[in-house]
């Protein structure tokens, strides 16, 4: 039975950073821990429970470790890990080399973005940051997922779309012999260090190509930025990719989200929960297809984590009271 100063864990593991908080029941936040990118997939187990481990021992600084009587794990790849024994062995030993004695639960980082916008059991997610993907929750579990496909065979309307679409507009006005608009500027300038197009195009488009694929293809997402500013200004092109990627995103949800349905859509990642105009059509979108669904936006990852790991004590007798404590905007 958890004590009267009892407290949970939570942690939000990304690529390129890992969060970790310590919550009493009562939803102070008591703790809080920082640490470099833990996801196992891009980094591997060990290094992943390594970060897992500075994060806990900093969140831990100053409290008993004891006091802990519960914990939940956001990352994304939540099922590679649990079926890999090897990693779920490094993770086991990161909590228990920072003292914790108690049980941990797993959980895809998308069930911990929703739960960061929504206390509802059943409702929506949907992620756009460098890549996408949509999910349905059913009982405060993943359920459906659509999207998440990667940059490769899918992630449309993600930060690597816009990067990759609007390369394709450079060269096609490159192709065309078409001065490049303000958009096609900013990207080619990104991308060669100057706008300067030679006497010929097809030298400018051959070191454009050159320069984009000697890179990870991953990286054409940095180009994702240049297209939200540039629709921000009215430049016509980026406007158009906007409003095609909000699209693309509002299908990826239609495609496991009834169209009747009034549950609860939470937005996350940078591009949607930034005030961004791709998070305006967005929302824009959805509105249209679910007009009577109320829509939130995604908040602290590992708050949201930890809220998941208090639901379930007895001594937590109302979840939905301490969400709101938890996150009083959503």
């Amino acid at each position: 039975m958890p004590k009267l100063d009892a407290l949970v864990i939570g942690l939000d593991v990304g690529g390129t950073s890992t969060r970790a908080t310590a919550l009493t029941l009562t939803g102070h936040r008591v703790g809080a821990g920082r640490a470099g990118g833990g996801n196992p997939t891009s980094h591997g187990a060990e290094r992943a429970a390594a970060e897992l481990s500075t994060a806990l021992r900093e969140t831990l600084a100053g409290l008993d470790p004891a006091r802990v009587v519960a914990g939940t794990i956001g990352l994304a790849g939540a099922g590679r890990l649990l079926a890999d024994p090897a990693g779920r062995a490094a993770f086991d030993r990161a909590w228990h080399d920072a003292g914790l004695r108690c049980p941990y639960a797993v959980h895809g980082d998308a069930l911990v973005a929703y739960a960061s916008g929504s206390a509802a059991p059943d409702g929506t997610v949907l992620i756009a940051g460098t890549g996408a993907i949509t999910a349905q929750v059913h009982d405060l579990r993943l359920d459906r997922i659509a999207d998440g496909h990667g940059w490769l065979l899918g992630d449309t309307g993600s930060g690597f779309w816009l990067g990759r679409e609007s390369v394709r507009r450079l060269l096609a006005d490159l192709d065309v012999g078409r001065t490049p608009g303000a958009l096609s500027t900013a990207v080619l300038t990104e991308l060669l260090g100057n706008a300067e197009v030679a006497a010929r195009p097809r030298m400018t488009v051959d070191a454009v190509i050159q320069t984009v694929t000697r890179r990870a293809p991953v990286e054409l997402a940095q180009l994702a930025p240049l297209v939200v500013t540039a629709a921000g200004h009215g430049e016509p092109v980026a406007v158009a990719l906007i409003a095609e990627a909000a699209a693309h995103l509002a299908e990826s949800v239609s495609r496991i989200r009834p169209a009747d349905a009034t549950t609860p859509v939470v937005l996350g990642g940078g591009l949607l929960t930034a005030d961004t105009p791709l998070a305006t059509a967005v929302r824009t979108e959805l509105a249209r297809h679910w007009p009577n669904a109320p829509l939130h936006t995604a908040g602290d990852g590992a708050a949201a984590a930890a809220w998941l790991a208090a639901r379930d004590l007895p001594e937590v007798t109302d979840p939905a009271a301490l969400h709101a404590r938890l996150f009083p905007t959503t």
